[in-house]
Parts: structure tokens; sequence; C-alpha cells
């Protein structure tokens, strides 16, 4: 079985994550095949689709918001996604499993004695109206003023947990602050949610066709890829029997710690010599977060950044930097020591970012290296 080094699988992710070479794309389609961009900080997928896509404008990203193309939802990992209308409904009932058991465990003590069925009727019974609400509005109505668990928890398990909802414009348009409304899925997008088949057939090869599109979809956007990636991506503990449906069109690598990856066969795989160009990626980037073992785009001794909401800087394919913005400044720590020609090339990207901000950023400054953010 052919082995697959860190190089390998570094270029095959920067190529189908569009950040070799631009893509010109429209925005649906891109975040369609990116499978959604992470989105709790609402501003940060705009850099990660200015990186991406040529010539990307904000108005592209706040046009697919207000248009429904795209939509805020809770989905993979109980994080905020920004992804297409047809994946939301599509994906979410696939995810319903995972996203209650993630709140209630977080929540264990304070949710101890609800009934979450129960809960979650009433939930839906004050959204039938139509209106748009806050969470705390959304908990108001549901406790009717009676005293019941703290009021964080029992509105993260609705929202987040129970009713499959959608986060309303202005939240996420182009420099706008915008607290969280929320609205059913179905009743924003004018669509059901999409329901799992029949379990009662649990265990044929065609039951979980969401599931296999879930896995041909990751690993068209982020292969080759074990399946414990997958997990680590999705959150979803169930896609094992979906994987071995598609085990026949499937082709399979080793990487140097001989775990088995799974690819799908025409996928691109670029030569691991093959030049990456200066990316800049938001905060909480796919690109970083959607893999278990994320060494084949970030060291070891950086891993914390990745989950710290540092915003982060590719050179030659992996992260060498962080980056933020201070003022007319716009600031680039190393991770490790950038030679005169990276340097020059991080500076150049750099200003073509400050340019695209729009923040009256006239500097970039490259900083002295950082220690290790394990």
């Amino acid at each position: 079985m052919t082995v697959l080094g860190a190089r390998d699988l570094n270029r095959a992710t920067l190529a189908r994550q569009h950040l070799l070479d631009r893509t010109t794309a429209p925005v649906k389609e891109a975040v369609a095949h990116l499978c959604g961009l992470q989105a709790q900080e609402p501003q940060e997928p705009f850099t990660g689709l200015w990186s991406r896509l040529y010539a990307f404008t904000p108005d592209r990203l706040d046009r697919a918001l207000t248009d429904r193309q795209v939509v805020r939802t809770h989905l993979m990992r109980r994080t905020v996604h920004l992804v297409t209308d047809d994946d939301a409904l599509a994906w979410r009932a696939r995810h319903d499993t995972m996203l209650r058991q993630r709140v209630l465990a977080t929540y264990r003590r304070e949710l101890a004695g609800v009934d979450p069925d129960e809960l979650a009727a009433a939930g839906r019974a004050v959204m039938a109206d139509g209106r748009p609400r806050t969470m705390a509005e959304l908990v108001d109505a549901v406790q009717g003023g009676r005293p019941g668990p703290p009021r964080r928890a029992l509105g993260e398990l609705l929202v987040a947990g129970l009713l499959p909802m959608a986060q309303l414009p202005p939240r996420g348009l182009w420099q706008t602050k915008g607290g969280v409304r929320n609205l059913p899925m179905a009743t924003w997008l004018g669509r059901d949610v999409a329901p799992l088949p029949d379990e009662s057939h649990e265990g044929d090869q065609g039951d979980d066709p969401v599931g296999q599109q879930l896995v041909r979809r990751y690993l068209s956007a982020y292969g080759p890829a074990a399946t414990a990636d997958i997990r680590a991506w999705s959150g979803v503990a169930g896609l094992p029997a979906a994987v071995r449906a598609l085990r026949d069109e499937l082709v399979t690598f080793r990487d140097e710690r001989g775990r088995v990856l799974l690819d799908l066969p025409d996928a691109p795989r670029p030569s691991p010599d093959t030049p990456a160009p200066v990316r800049f990626l938001p905060a909480f980037d796919n690109a970083i977060l959607g893999y278990q073992d994320r060494g084949r785009i970030i060291d070891d001794a950086h891993l914390g950044l990745s989950v710290a909401g540092l915003r982060a800087v590719l050179v030659d394919g992996r992260v060498a930097a962080t980056w933020t913005t201070d003022g007319p400044r716009l600031l680039v720590t190393p991770l490790r020591s950038l030679s005169a020609p990276e340097q020059e090339a991080v500076r150049e990207e750099g200003h073509d970012l400050a340019a695209f901000l729009d923040r009256g950023i006239d500097r970039v400054d490259v900083t002295a290296v950082r220690a290790a953010i394990g």
C-alpha cells in the first residue's frame, strides 16, 4: 500500500481547499465543496473565502446569506457553521443525536430532570408563529415565567441541540454587528429538514445515504483521510457503516504513522514539490480543525493556536505564523524563522488582505518569532 508523507497530504489538502489556487466558483458552490465554513466568529468566513476565491468581495457572501443560499446553523461538532441551504436540510437529521448529546453532556448537572422531547415540543410550539427570537426570548416563552433550569443551559439545548435553527441576517453580514435571532430552518428556507431513512433497516448498506454523502463530500474537500479524521470533523460517531458501504469505490493509502487513509480515486493529489503560496486563514479554519491528525498542516508544538481562536498564516503550505490587526497595522507573528523571500511573500499577501479588510490598514509588520503554542 502506498505511503503518503506529510507533504503529500499537505499538498492534497491545499489543492482541495482551494489554497493552492483560488477558484472562480460562486460562493454557494465553494461553500458546498468545502462542506461548510466554521463561523462562530461571524466575520471570519469572509477571510476564509477571500483566501480561496478569485476576486472575492464581501457582498457576494452577504447576498448568499440574504438570498438564503447559505445559512448559519449549529452542525458539525456542535459549532456554528456556514453551510448551503441544501446541505443544512440534508445533513441536520444525521447530526441530531450528536448535537443533543453534546449539549446534555456539557450541561449534565444543570439539565438533570429535563425531558428533551417535552422541551423540544414546547420550543416548536413557541416558534410556530414564525417570529424570529433570541435565545433568551425563546427561553422566556417556553418557561412562561416559571422557575426552571439555568437559562443558558436551557437555551443552548433548545437552539443548538433540539430545534434545527437558522441564525438570521444581519448576523454574519460584512462588518455588521447583530445579535443572534433564531428561526426554525424549515421556516427560513421554506423546506423541511430531510428525515433519516427508516431505522428498522439499519445494517443494510443502502440505509445511510446521508452518511455516505458526508464521507464522499469530506474526502473531496479534505482527503486522503482516516476514519478518525472524518469523525473529528463531523463529530458524528456512526459513520463506519457508511465507510464500509463505500469501500469498493474508494482507494486506500497509509500515512507515515501507519494509519489507513481513504480517498476518492480521481481526487487531486499533487506532487509534494508543488509550490504553495502564502495564505492567510481565519480563526477556527477547517483546513486545520477538520482532522484528528493535523500534522499535515500544523506542527504539534502549535496545535493550541487552532483551538484558541488565533488566525494562521500558511507559508510553504504549513502554519508558520499567526496574524491579527491593530489599528492601521496588520501584525504577523512568526512561529519559526522566516527567510527574507518568505517575509516578502507574507508582506505582499498581507497588503492584499489589508486592502480586502478595508479598515484603513496601511502597514504589514512581521514581529519576532513567537514561542510554541501547544
